[in-house]
C-alpha cells in the first residue's frame, strides 16, 4: 500500500473504560462555566461524539440555549482541561486496551507508516490521557485532529490530513486510514473518503459496525491485519 497514515481514535480504541475522569471533568465544566450542576448526562449518547457535541447536548436539554452556550465555550474549553488535569488519575496503564502497545511498538517501527490521532477529546484532554497512560510517545505533537479543532466529527479528517502533509498538500487519503470503535468514527472516515477498520473493543459490538472496510476483533487481529498490508 506504500506510505500509510494510521488515525486512532482513543476511548474504546486504545483505551478501554477509562472515560469516568472525562466524564467528570465535562459535568464540572458545566457546572463552573454555565451553572449546570446535575447536567443529565445519562442522556447524551457519548461515544464517538466531539466533547463540544456531548457538552452542547446536555446543555441544551437542561435549558440552555445555543448562544448562550456559544458565547462562552472558550472558557469551557479551558474548564475542561483543567478539570481533567485535577480528576484523571496519576496512571490510566492499566486502561490500555489488550495488545494496544504491541501493536504500536510493531507500527512505530515500520518506515513506512505514520501514526496520528482522531478523536473527539480536546486535544489536552487526549494528550493527557496518553501521557497518563504511557503512549504518549507514539504519537507526535502538531498531528492529528481533536474535539477542540471543530465541533463536528465529521470535520476531522480533513484536519489531520492537512497536518500530515508536507508542502501545504494533504496527506492523501488513499493512503489513509482511520481505526475506531463506533459507527460515528466510520461515518467520519466516509465524509473524508478515508478507509476505516473498526475495532469491536468498545461499546458497539462487531455486527453494528459493518459498513466499515474491514472489522477486527481486537488490537491483536489489527495488528495481522495492518502487517497483511
Amino acid at each position: 500500500m506504500g506510505l500509510m497514515l494510521l488515525l486512532f481514535d482513543i476511548d474504546g480504541t486504545l483505551l478501554l473504560r477509562a472515560s469516568e475522569p472525562h466524564r467528570s471533568a465535562l459535568l464540572d465544566a458545566l457546572a463552573s462555566v454555565y451553572g449546570l450542576a446535575d447536567a443529565p448526562i445519562h442522556r447524551v449518547a457519548a461515544a464517538g461524539r466531539t466533547d463540544t457535541q456531548i457538552a452542547r447536548a446536555i446543555a441544551l436539554a437542561c435549558g440552555l440555549d445555543r448562544e448562550s452556550f456559544d458565547a462562552l465555550l472558550s472558557d469551557f474549553r479551558a474548564a475542561c482541561a483543567e478539570a481533567f488535569a485535577r480528576s484523571c488519575p496519576p496512571s490510566l496503564a492499566a486502561y490500555v486496551a489488550p495488545g494496544i502497545r504491541e501493536l504500536l511498538d510493531a507500527v512505530a517501527n515500520q518506515a513506512n507508516t505514520h501514526l496520528s490521532l482522531l478523536t473527539g477529546n480536546y486535544e489536552p484532554v487526549a494528550r493527557l490521557k496518553l501521557a497518563r497512560a504511557e503512549i504518549a510517545e507514539y504519537f507526535a505533537a502538531g498531528q492529528g485532529a481533536f474535539g477542540s479543532d471543530a465541533e463536528l466529527r465529521d470535520d476531522l479528517g480533513p484536519i489531520a490530513r492537512a497536518r500530515a502533509g508536507r508542502d501545504g498538500i494533504p496527506y492523501p487519503r488513499e493512503r489513509t486510514t482511520v481505526i475506531g470503535d463506533t459507527p460515528l468514527d466510520i461515518a467520519c472516515a466516509r465524509a473524508d473518503g478515508l478507509r476505516v477498520i473498526a475495532i469491536a473493543t468498545g461499546p458497539h459490538p462487531a455486527d453494528e459496525l459493518v459498513s466499515a472496510d474491514q472489522v477486527v476483533a481486537d488490537a491483536y487481529e489489527l495488528r495481522a491485519l495492518l502487517k497483511s498490508w
